[in-house]
């Protein structure tokens, strides 16, 4: 697991630090703390792919505050876990835009704290991610958030989409493995091959023609004559057993 404190004074990040690697200690699970003085230190280094399980956000600190930090990441991250630290309640309400897990008062209390880890651990085991490699970069990927993944000679490229105050971006990223590898990856996590060079996620998919698949995003696909049917099965008992659950 990977953690990031944004805090502007030394004392509380270290005692944040102290309690979180009790935490870790304790449930044998390896756990990794990257500190930052200011909001602007981490969103200068920070993108999704830093792979950042939590987000413990000191409210109050100069130049960019804590929660104009979490507006910006939630508008690249829908799904990383925020806690923000502070010693005054007054902005619980804003806290909700940014779908905040939670607010640790100062001084912070250590179970109160350990509580908190315990959620954002039990989410993560309910999220299904993949690593991927680029040519300089490692990248840690929701599964649900990828539309499909292409085969282009030895590599592939992987469209992702990024939810933003309900409306969907896309972007491609170009990766090192094989289209096999990445099969090997995903088919666990609801993906099907639909044509030689491409696999798609079930769950995004909006509609399926007879030579084509488009995704909730508005993208399209190709899809083969031969694998059309298996296709079209799988999309029928995913929707099905989502809606009659």
């Amino acid at each position: 697991m990977k953690a990031a404190i944004i805090e502007d004074d030394l004392l509380h990040a270290d005692l944040l630090e102290k309690y979180l690697l009790e935490w870790s200690n304790a449930k044998n699970i390896l756990l990794e703390i990257d500190k930052y003085k200011n909001a602007e230190s981490f969103l200068f280094e920070w993108e999704p792919g830093l792979g950042f399980d939590v987000l413990f956000i000191d409210i109050r600190m100069q130049e960019i505050n804590g929660m104009e930090m979490a507006k910006s990441v939630r508008k690249k991250d829908s799904g990383i876990n925020i806690i923000f630290t502070t010693g005054i309640t007054g902005y619980m309400e804003e806290g909700y835009e940014v779908e905040a897990m939670h607010y640790l008062l100062k001084p912070v209390d250590k179970s109160k704290l350990h509580t908190c880890m315990d959620k954002v651990l039990k989410k993560k085991k309910d999220i299904n991610y993949i690593i991927v490699h680029s040519r300089d970069k490692v990248h840690k990927i929701t599964t649900s958030r990828i539309n499909y993944i292409e085969a282009r000679g030895h590599r592939c490229v992987i469209e992702i989409f990024t939810d933003e105050n309900g409306i969907k971006y896309t972007e491609l990223l170009d990766v090192s493995e094989s289209i096999s590898e990445l099969e090997n990856l995903v088919k666990t996590h609801g993906f099907i091959k639909c044509h030689r060079s491409y696999l798609c996620g079930i769950q995004n998919i909006h509609h399926i023609g007879k030579t084509e698949i488009t995704f909730d995003t508005g993208s399209h696909i190709p899809v083969s004559r031969r694998l059309y049917k298996d296709v079209n099965q799988a999309f029928i008992k995913y929707f099905s057993k989502r809606y009659n659950k």
